[in-house]
């Protein structure tokens, strides 16, 4: 398995490029960071497959309903994301994110834990899988 320090940060750096892409409303950079076949499932259950289906689906969301937010929960101040490899170039990736409106703080009843799996193909890393799912009381 790879040491922490050396492959953990190229799923950080993958993550603060999701962030990034998503605070700025880019759906084609967000898009870029899944792979060709990912499965994307929103948190109400909807199943996008492949990156064009991803890019479509938040292009609509950062024009639309979604303009302006923001994702927080990635930083390492914001209590980072764990990683768990399953090979060298297989990683799965669990966060609690929120997402905050255009001016707004974020809205508890927004929380998500969010799991990824983060996959190389040479010495570039794309997530493969995501699954949102809102935090609740059971």
């Amino acid at each position: 398995m790879p040491t922490p320090t050396s492959a953990d940060a190229g799923i950080r750096d993958l993550l603060g490029r999701l962030t990034a892409a998503w605070n700025a409303g880019d759906a084609d950079a967000y898009g870029d960071l899944f792979t060709e076949d990912a499965d994307y499932i929103t948190f109400f259950g909807l199943r996008l497959t492949g990156r064009q289906a991803v890019t479509e689906a938040h292009r609509a969301l950062f024009e639309g309903p979604l303009k302006g937010s923001r994702l927080t929960g990635l930083s390492s101040e914001e209590g980072g994301a764990d990683i768990r490899w399953v090979r060298p170039d297989v990683a799965v990736v669990i966060f609690t994110g929120a997402l905050a409106g255009a001016d707004a703080p974020p809205d508890p009843a927004r929380d998500s834990i969010v799991t990824l799996v983060a996959v190389r193909d040479d010495d570039n890393w794309r997530f493969t899988s995501f699954q949102n799912t809102r935090r609740t009381s059971p």
